[in-house]
């Protein structure tokens, strides 16, 4: 599902037999449509679960939690968010027959991760891998080096056809590979010190809701939500 003012996707895993799901990065804007569409499903919204504490919109875990008594919200611990449920490297995410694995991908932020199917078909790699690019490393103590290294040892290791869903798209583009972003992405088949000179060149603007989606972040599924 998509949000189109901070170009977020949002992401709804079920288990038709058990219909037992959760969802992955919910923003507040579209929690009421994540929630409509859970229910004409009829599944039982298990975790709305944060790749990361975005900076770009405030999380719709807390309104979900509302919106769908026994949903969770679950961040990593270590974004330093407050959360029903905090997750660290390893740590699976289980739904029906299904899990899934939690990879520390920081260098975006130092709490992102990234969602790994059990079969290892799927991975939701949030900011730290886009489609032919990767999140920015200039605030919220990101560091080049560090996602440089997470996502060729956290996300490249996967299988070539392990299908890539990012957090985010500005382009139109919805799903890649594994494969294709190890061969094809501009800038991390550079090498380290490369891609670390490409990325402290970026001079990109500032996040327009970044002064309040953070704090709001920070009490990630936590907080009031927005009447």
């Amino acid at each position: 599902m998509f949000e189109p003012k901070s170009c977020t996707y949002t992401y709804l895993l079920g288990d038709r037999e058990s219909r037992e799901a959760i969802l992955i990065d919910p923003v507040l804007e579209t929690a009421h449509r994540d929630a409509q569409l859970v229910k004409e499903l009829g599944l039982q919204l298990l975790y709305a679960v944060n790749t990361h504490c975005h900076a770009d919109h405030i999380t719709g875990s807390g309104l979900l939690r509302s919106l769908l008594p026994g949903c969770q919200s679950v961040i990593s611990r270590l974004s330093g968010a407050q959360a029903d449920m905090h997750i660290q490297d390893g740590d699976p995410i289980r739904f029906g027959r299904f899990a899934l694995e939690t990879r520390a991908s920081p260098g975006h932020t130092p709490g992102c991760v990234t969602f790994v199917l059990d079969d290892h078909s799927m991975a939701f790699t949030g900011d730290a891998l886009l489609i032919r690019g990767c999140g920015r490393t200039d605030f919220q103590q990101g560091c080049a080096k560090t996602l440089y290294h997470s996502v060729h040892e956290k996300i490249f290791t996967l299988p070539g056809d392990c299908l890539i869903y990012p957090a985010h798209d500005y382009h139109g583009l919805t799903v890649s590979t594994v494969e294709e972003e190890r061969t094809l992405n501009p800038r991390l088949t550079l090498s380290c010190d490369e891609f670390v000179k490409v990325m402290s060149k970026l001079n990109l603007p500032k996040p327009q809701q970044i002064d309040f989606a953070v704090p709001a972040n920070m009490r990630c599924g936590i907080q009031t939500p927005a009447s």
